[in-house]
């Protein structure tokens, strides 16, 4: 099994559970073996061999087995989502040249110019060869693309192996099973969801995907999943935090697993006694995780975050300095991933300057995250290695402001940003969502002064009621208001 590719592996699971739940949505459910059938007839609609396929379209039965009959016939995927900016989408499909688009009749404005396949279309007979693929463990699976928050967006480049790689660390850290439930949320376009769809059909366990109404907000989410019988819940951190501040959640609910962002102990208060939660992490460029952290029971950091744990089966993490050497224990170091995990890099090869190629022949991606190593062995996240400013002529990491501020009892949660004034100066702005109705900005700024020394403290405080998110889930720093400042002297 080490060596089957991701829909050699599908195929097994559809041969032992073929009768099984294999997606669950509110108006039908579909077993493994009629899931299957509809994979075969879309790929014998394809009117060519494809590297690369596109695919918008909504989130639903016929969107799962678009992926995996392109990964059947030996295509790569490149998500996008439907709502996404048209240019956008267009430089994804251009640059990774799609031969073709899979999406639906009421988006082909939007891909007008492109050569498209409607789900609604694909109707027949499954192809006559059966269930023979047509990849291999180095073809790719899928193109993610970064979320392009400075210049234009990267596509990292996945292959099947790095997928299987994932189930496997998934399956050995989490045991999925035919009884288990995974809920479909994320969006398409961040690797959450391709945890969410692979280490679910790939383990004989079911994908519930909620429509738009069970998606309007977090009741109706949880109402779903009492409903379906939800047992794993992958989701960025803010999700979590909307469950925390639930009376209770659904008892059918076994596991939590956070990522793609900081999880503060806030977070999660309450859910710890319910439900086994989990802190993960891992770029996008090492396939989705490549450390666990289970929250039950431990304590978290001075500044209120969980550790990010230890490598996940068949990764290592190092934490080396500028020039690649190790650093001393309990030192900060950059987090430096290999393994199964890594993937082949950007599209783009001219950006694929932090994946390198080690004396010894180690392939590892050097994430640009800084951290260190705990006496028990975990990991600590500490923050970008590039995100630090310069106020008043001192470094300042507005991730440690930013999770002081967070720690307040008085604040749910925050973002703290850097700007520069008219002369180039750094400043800082802090966004607060409070904890109820008692803010009260200077009894905050007091507790920051108990941990922070002055010009590290937010110039600016903006209350919202809520933080402005990203498709993909995290803090959308261009929705939140600039508050000007014209400059010192």
């Amino acid at each position: 099994m080490s060596n089957s590719t991701i829909y050699e592996r599908f195929a097994e699971t559809v041969t032992q559970f073929s009768e099984q739940p294999a997606i669950i949505e509110q108006a039908q459910t579909l077993t493994y073996a009629q899931l299957d059938r509809r994979i075969d007839v879309i790929a014998n609609n394809f009117p060519s061999q494809e590297t690369c396929i596109g695919i918008v379209a909504d989130h639903g039965a016929d969107f799962i087995a678009a992926i995996f009959a392109m990964l059947k016939t030996g295509a790569a995927y490149v998500p996008a989502e439907p709502d996404f900016p048209e240019e956008r989408i267009r430089f994804m499909m251009q640059e990774s040249g799609e031969g073709f688009i899979i999406t639906q009749k009421k988006y082909q404005e939007k891909l007008a110019g492109f050569p498209l396949l409607f789900l609604e279309d694909m109707t027949g007979e499954p192809a006559a060869q059966g269930s023979k693929p047509l990849t291999c463990l180095e073809s790719l699976a899928y193109i993610l693309y970064t979320s392009g928050s400075t210049g234009k967006p990267k596509g990292v480049c996945v292959t099947n192996a790095n997928v299987c790689h994932y189930v496997r660390a998934f399956q050995h850290e989490f045991h999925p099973t035919a009884g288990d439930v995974m809920l479909q949320y994320s969006v398409c376009s961040f690797d959450i969801f391709v945890e969410e769809v692979f280490t679910t059909l790939l383990s004989g366990a079911a994908l519930a995907i909620p429509d738009g109404q069970a998606r309007a907000d977090v009741h109706s989410l949880m109402d779903f999943v009492q409903e379906k019988n939800v047992t794993i819940l992958s989701g960025f951190p803010y999700l979590l935090m909307e469950l925390n501040g639930l009376e209770r959640i659904p008892s059918c609910l076994r596991l939590l697993i956070s990522g793609g962002d900081i999880l503060r102990e806030s977070y999660v208060n309450h859910l710890l006694p319910q439900v086994t939660v989990y802190n993960t992490y891992g770029p996008s460029e090492t396939t989705v995780c490549c450390s666990y952290f289970r929250c039950n029971g431990q304590k978290a950091l001075e500044d209120g975050t969980y550790p990010i744990g230890k490598p996940v089966l068949g990764a290592q993490i190092e934490l080396l300095d500028e020039d690649g050497n190790p650093v001393p224990a309990g030192s900060v170091g950059e987090l430096c991933i290999s393994g199964g995990g890594v993937s082949n890099g950007y599209l783009d090869r001219s950006k694929n300057e932090m994946f390198v190629t080690t004396a010894d022949g180690k392939r590892l991606y050097r994430s640009g995250d800084l951290g260190y190593l705990l006496p028990d062995g975990n990991l600590a996240f500490l923050h970008r290695r590039d995100s630090q400013v310069m106020i008043l002529g001192k470094r300042v990491e507005p991730e440690e402001v930013e999770n002081v501020l967070c720690d307040c009892e008085e604040v749910q949660t925050a973002v703290v940003c850097p700007f520069t004034d008219e002369h180039g100066l750094s400043y800082l702005t802090a966004y607060v969502v409070p904890e109820g109705t008692g803010f009260v900005l200077s009894k905050v700024k007091k507790k920051l002064q108990r941990y922070l020394t002055s010009f590290m403290i937010p110039e600016f405080f903006v209350i919202l009621d809520h933080i402005p998110l990203t498709p993909n889930g995290k803090p959308d720093i261009k929705r939140l208001p600039v508050v000007l400042k014209e400059g010192s002297y």
